[in-house]
């Protein structure tokens, strides 16, 4: 039950990094041009606090294209273990991706009885170890949950039917991959979950 709430929160924490890859991109190319014009120990010391990376949580939270997927994580607790050491890879999905689930499905999903099948689909999301992008090759990978997501490389990088949109979203505990739909495990039953 630990290793899911912890991958539950990996997933989460990724995900919302993937969200602000943009603005951790402009934010660390913005640190390392100070650092380099800035020549005291003190002010070089307060540079690399800059360059620093909020864990995966905080980068998504601090990003408006994961809002949806912060409540989730909240819904289902998996903040604290997203904030955690790690390392973690987290494909991230945007609330579009969100807003593009069976109709019902997300509001079923943050009711507290669904709470296990909500953090099986997040930790569905995150691997137990940090993948940047010119890492990643085809092929089934295990996530935290459990299952395993199958990866291809053929026309762009996709995670099952998701594509990656964005890559290597920097956190302090991982790296967060940006995509377009939400990955459902195999041990989820959508439809039971829509009656």
């Amino acid at each position: 039950m630990n290793i899911k709430i912890a991958a539950a929160g990996s997933v989460a924490a990724l995900l919302f990094l993937a969200g602000c890859a943009t603005d951790a991109d402009e934010t660390a190319t913005e640190t390392t041009e100070t650092s380099t014009m800035t020549e005291e120990p003190m002010e070089e010391e307060g540079d690399e606090a800059m360059d620093e990376p909020g864990t995966i949580v905080d980068v998504a939270a601090a990003n408006p294209d994961f809002e949806t997927l912060v409540a989730a994580v909240t819904a289902a607790d998996l903040g604290e273990t997203l904030s955690g050491e790690g390392p973690f890879t987290v494909f991230a999905p945007t609330d579009d991706a969100f807003d593009a689930l069976p109709e019902g499905l997300l509001d079923a999903l943050l009711l507290p009885e669904n709470v296990d099948a909500l953090t099986s689909i997040l930790t569905y999301h995150v691997l137990p170890a940090e993948v940047m992008a010119a890492d990643v090759s085809a092929g089934e990978v295990t996530t935290v949950e459990g299952s395993t997501i199958a990866i291809t490389t053929d026309d762009g990088v996709m995670v099952n039917d998701a594509t990656v949109v964005a890559t290597d979203v920097e956190a302090s505990n991982g790296v967060i991959h940006v995509i377009d739909t939400v990955i459902v495990p195999p041990t989820v039953d959508v439809a039971a979950l829509l009656e």
